[in-house]
This record gives structure tokens, sequence and C-alpha cells, in this order.
């Protein structure tokens, strides 16, 4: 058989250091704004409203921030994550410059840490990514790592490095490219009053709806984010797999969480940082996806009067709406319904 394609990287590829470019460049479209509101079902008004955008200082609607992590994502699979058992988890995620429909984003990576797993089949591989656009300008900084197949379970594992993740993104980092409109912020054309300033530490909101994974969405989405981890798309190989079929892309996960969020967080506008996260258990068509989030901290900004940060900690549940079962102490084991756990922050308007 010819040599002329590649299987994807297997752990045993992978080398402390190494850098990995990723292709294609993606130019993003309004035609890809309008499929991620298909699939999630996006409510947020910058992203949906060029007038309500240039209101806040921008000069067209930007990109929904997880349609741009969705974006960059994708580049990086082939290379990194191509030959995955699951994605784990993030770090040091850090949004950056906002995207418009007519940008071009390219993506690289650099291999962070490894460690082989005891059972000898696979290992995690660290990676940190960045996504630029045309301009060489960062949208997206992150970290994460992946458990990823062995080719050869043979061969001899690599030294162990598991690198030193930041705890979080300090709020002096976030990039704020909005600002409040002199002439008073317009919460009604938002979808909802509740800003900055009246949300409290420790303060927890049921999103109170739950959306369905249906078999073509996630299909569709990974293969419109030119994700092609083999777990995702390939029912012949997944169907002799852990679960005997195709599992959910973790991205899609949190996309439904955001939107879901804007029942009780409409002036949620941009995702400014995500501080961690972990997909604590796989998702699978057929799901119903619940979530609530609880506000960690309530940030001010340097320099800043007329935009803050929530910091919160979101959880997605399946096939549990949140009042099925109480909120999780950090210390306690997640309920087997949790699928996704993650602490981000979120740029709100403030009263002043």
């Amino acid at each position: 058989m010819s040599d002329k394609t590649s299987p994807g990287n297997f752990f045993e590829d992978f080398t402390l250091g190494q850098r990995l470019p990723h292709s294609p460049p993606r130019t993003v479209t309004t035609g890809d704004v309008a499929l991620y509101t298909a699939l999630f079902g996006s409510r947020f008004a910058l992203s949906s409203s060029d007038p309500f955008a240039r209101a806040l200082g921008l000069p067209t609607a930007p990109l929904d921030s997880m349609l741009v992590f969705h974006m960059v994502f994708g580049r990086t699979v082939a290379e990194v994550s191509r030959n995955a058992i699951a994605n784990l988890g993030y770090a040091g995620v850090r949004f950056g410059a906002p995207v418009y429909p007519g940008d071009t984003l390219v993506a690289d990576s650099e291999v962070i840490g490894l460690k082989q797993n005891t059972d000898g089949k696979t290992g995690v591989v660290y990676v940190r990514s960045t996504g630029l656009n045309q301009h060489g300008e960062t949208v997206l900084d992150f970290r994460r790592w992946v458990m990823v197949n062995k080719r050869d379970r043979e061969r001899p594992a690599p030294a162990t490095v598991v690198p030193e993740l930041p705890p979080r993104v300090p709020a002096a980092d976030y990039a704020v490219p909005i600002t409040r409109p002199r002439k008073g912020y317009d919460a009604t054309r938002s979808g909802g009053s509740a800003l900055w300033d009246d949300y409290q530490v420790g303060e927890r909101i049921d999103h109170v709806d739950g959306m369905t994974i249906e078999e073509a969405e996630h299909m569709l989405a990974t293969k419109l984010y030119q994700n092609t981890a083999k777990v995702h798309f390939n029912h012949h190989v997944e169907r002799e797999g852990r679960f005997g079929k195709r599992i959910v892309y973790g991205g899609h996960v949190i996309s439904l969480a955001r939107s879901l969020s804007f029942a009780g967080l409409p002036n949620a506008l941009m995702v400014a940082a995500i501080h961690g996260g972990k997909h604590a258990a796989p998702t699978f068509a057929g799901d119903t996806i619940y979530a609530w989030s609880e506000v960690l901290e309530r940030e001010a900004l340097p320099g800043r009067e007329d935009i803050g940060a929530l910091r919160l900690r979101t959880i997605a549940a399946k096939d549990h709406a949140c009042g099925d079962f109480p909120g999780h102490d950090r210390s306690v084991p997640l309920d087997p319904c949790v699928v996704l756990d993650i602490d981000w922050s979120v740029l709100m308007p403030r009263r002043t």
C-alpha cells in the first residue's frame, strides 16, 4: 500500500518539546456562525447582532468565544488526538483578539508533557496550542491533555514529565475588547437586566433548560470543525471499543453548557478564560444535557469600571436536571451523571 497517507500520531510518536504545525488554515464565514447557532442555539446578543456589537465598540458581531475554540481546537486534532481515547482536561485557556467572519485561523502546538499509563497500552500527552489570525494576533492559547493509544505496547515508556499547569489565568491577562456604551447598555435587547454588580459570590444559577444531543448534530459538528478523532466519527472502529459506540466531542458539551447558561447569565457576552476543566464522563447521542453555575468570584478588571468578569464553576449533567442532585463540593467525587466540570470567567457589563 502507498505510504502517502498517515494514520496519525500514536503515543510513542510524541517527544518532549516537539512542535506540531497544524493544517489546514480555516477561513471562517457567516455560514459557520449560522451552523453554530443551529447546533447549539446560542442567544448571546454580542455574537448575534452587528448593531449590538458596534454599540460595544466592535466593528461587527464577533464569533461566539466557543466557536473560536472549536475552530482552533479542530486544527490540532489530526496531529495530537486522532488516535485518542479521550480528551481529559484543559488549563490556562486564554481568549485573545476577537474573531470575525472572513478571518483566517491557523494553529500550532508544542508537546509539554508525557506520561505512559500503567497498562502499557496508552499514555497521556500534554500540549500547549496557539491559534493565530491572518494578522499574527493570538486568538486562543490553551493547554490540554489527552489519552492516546500506543501503536506498539512493547515500546519502552518515555521519561515521565507532567508539566506544571497554571491554576488560573490572571484577570490582568484577559483580553477585553468591548466597552460599555456611554449612553447606557441595552439590557432589554440583551435578554436580561442582571449585570456584573447583581451577582453574588456563592450564588448558584440553575440554567433550567435541557438539550438532547442527536446523532446527526454531534457528527455534523465534528466534521464542521474538521475534528478527525476516530472516537467521534468512525462507528466501524468504535463499535469494537470500550463503549461500543461513538463518543460525543467534549467541546460539543462545553458549547451546550455555554448556550444553556444564557438562562441566568444573558449578559455574559464573551468567555475571557477557561481556568481549568475536565470531561468527567463520556457523552453519547441521545443524552440530554442540563447545566448550572456557581459564582466563584466577581473579578474587577484593572483600569476598567465599565466591564467586569465573573468567575464561574459550571456543571453539565446528562439526563438529570440540576434539582435531581445536590451541589458538589470540590472534595466530593462527582455524581456519575456529571459529564463536565469547568472553571471559567466571562465578561459582563457593569453598572456605572
